[in-house]
Order: structure tokens, then C-alpha cells, then sequence
């Protein structure tokens, strides 16, 4: 039996629960989940890709954005590249992006359109030339993937491969640190990367590892005027093992004994520009 009152006194109560619980509740502006497709996030990241012409599919601005400089600039960007424009709910750009802390836009990017390696192979061959292909072994971060990308297409290598997993792929981040290479340069992603170091065995390549204790250091390169194909490690654990064992050469670079390593993206360069200066004479 219910005493008196008690209903009354629950029902006075029960709002100012609902606010207590309503306190510890995550923030919106922090959530984060897994994005549904690629895509740049953020008023200027927006506007920078548009200027780099990012291969992309439409920009998305939510509804009741304020139009200030940024988002006007990125609607006439859009419009002069002929993108679709469209204004959805916000949450719409919540599952896109993966966050909330969009600024209210975004840049959908078009799937990266990689090239076949047998075809890569074969061009890399082609007229009797020495070819050069860069291989990654789990270089994760973006942002070296397309640097490695600008600075094969600088150095004139004829092909960029990277594995499925463990790796970075070409995303919007990679394709805008690539400063537009990445539209010249052919890129392959393999199923696997051994079995690629296999194939271009097979075509007269020799495979070259990047390490920091290698069989060769740079400057007494031997390979350097042959077709090679470069295997760059990870930015953290370096070369894999099975890709390791199946280099015929590991090359180091020299350095002063108080900097531990080298950038993966700045490593590779060093090397491509050494065979370039060394094919050059």
C-alpha cells in the first residue's frame, strides 16, 4: 500500500534526476565513431583541398551553417568544379566524418583509382631503363604516404605500391600531402606485399630494404643504376620480417650517432635522390 504523499514527492523528484544524469553525459563536441566514407572535415581542411583539387564527390554544409568566409569560399570552390552541393542534417556529417567537430562541413572523396602492379612492372621495363619502384611495409601515417608519393613523382620513380592492411591507404589526408602528385604518380595496393617483392623478382628487380643496420650504407650503394624496387618499414618497427628475408639488399643511410632515426618520408627521399644523382651521370 502506497503511503501518502509519496507519489508526489517521486514526481517532484524525478526532474531534477534527469538533469543530474543529463550532467555526466559525454559532450556532443567529443564524440567520436568510425567515419562511414572518406572525407575532410573542418572549414579550412575543406577549403585546402578544394584549392588542391582533391579528387572529390560532393561537399556537404549542415543546415543552419552560418556562411562566413571560409564556407563561401568552399561553395564557389565547389561550384567552379562543377561538385554537387548539398545542405543535410548535421548528424548526417556526424557518420561521414566519424566526429562533431566538423564546423558544419565537409568534403566527400572520390575512391583513389589504383593502378595494377603487372602493369607497373611492365612500364617500369619498358625501352630496356632501370625502373624504380617504392614499396611500403606498414607505413600507417597519411601524411607520409603522400609525401613518399610527392617525392617519387620528384625523383622520377615509376610506381608506388602499398599493402592492404597495416597500411596507409589514399585518403583525403594522403592525397593533400601528396601536393598533387598523387594524380600523376601510378599506386598500387597489393594483397600482398611479399608476393609482390616475388613478382618483381621475377621481372628483373632487384628488392632493397630501408634500415637502420643494413648491408650497405648509402654512399657505397651498389644497386643504385639497376632496376630496384625499395621496401620502406614502418614508421615505428621498421622492415617485417618476411619482407626483410626476401630483400637481396638492405641500405642504411649515415648518420650522426645522436639522431636515433629518420622520418620514413625523408628516408625515402635520401634514397631516391641518391639514384637519381647516380643515374644521372
Amino acid at each position: 500500500m502506497t503511503r501518502p504523499g509519496r507519489k508526489r514527492r517521486e514526481a517532484a523528484t524525478a526532474p531534477a534526476r534527469a538533469v543530474r544524469r543529463e550532467e555526466y553525459r559525454r559532450p556532443e563536441s567529443r564524440r567520436e565513431t568510425k567515419p562511414s566514407g572518406d572525407a575532410v572535415a573542418g572549414k579550412n581542411s575543406v577549403v585546402e583541398a578544394l584549392r588542391a583539387k582533391i579528387p572529390a564527390k560532393e561537399l556537404l554544409i549542415a543546415e543552419r551553417t552560418e556562411v562566413d568566409e571560409k564556407i563561401a569560399e568552399s561553395l564557389r570552390l565547389a561550384k567552379n568544379q562543377n561538385l554537387v552541393i548539398k545542405e543535410v542534417p548535421r548528424g548526417t556529417i556526424d557518420g561521414v566524418t566519424g566526429t562533431t567537430t566538423h564546423q558544419g562541413i565537409a568534403l566527400v572523396i572520390k575512391p583513389f583509382n589504383y593502378s595494377d602492379f603487372d602493369q607497373i612492372l611492365i612500364n617500369a621495363r619498358a625501352d630496356g631503363k632501370a625502373g624504380l619502384i617504392i614499396g611500403m611495409d606498414g607505413v600507417t601515417d597519411p601524411h607520409n604516404l603522400g609525401a613518399i608519393v610527392r617525392s617519387a613523382a620528384a625523383f622520377g620513380a615509376d610506381g608506388v605500391v602499398i599493402p592492404e592492411r597495416r597500411n596507409a591507404s589514399m585518403t583525403g589526408s594522403a592525397w593533400k600531402s601528396s601536393a598533387g602528385a598523387a594524380a600523376r604518380m601510378p599506386i598500387s595496393q597489393v594483397t600482398n606485399l611479399v608476393r609482390s617483392i616475388e613478382d618483381a623478382k621475377k621481372a628483373g628487380f632487384f628488392v632493397v630494404g630501408l634500415a637502420a643496420d643494413g648491408d650497405e650504407v648509402l654512399p657505397k650503394f651498389s644497386l643504385a643504376k639497376e632496376s630496384v624496387y625499395v621496401i620502406v618499414g614502418s614508421e615505428g618497427k621498421g622492415l617485417s620480417r618476411l619482407a626483410r628475408e626476401k630483400c637481396d639488399l638492405v641500405l642504411s643511410i649515415p648518420m650522426n650517432s645522436e639522431v636515433e632515426s629518420l622520418n620514413a618520408s625523408v628516408a625515402t627521399a635520401i634514397v631516391m635522390h641518391w639514384i637519381a644523382a647516380e643515374r644521372a651521370q
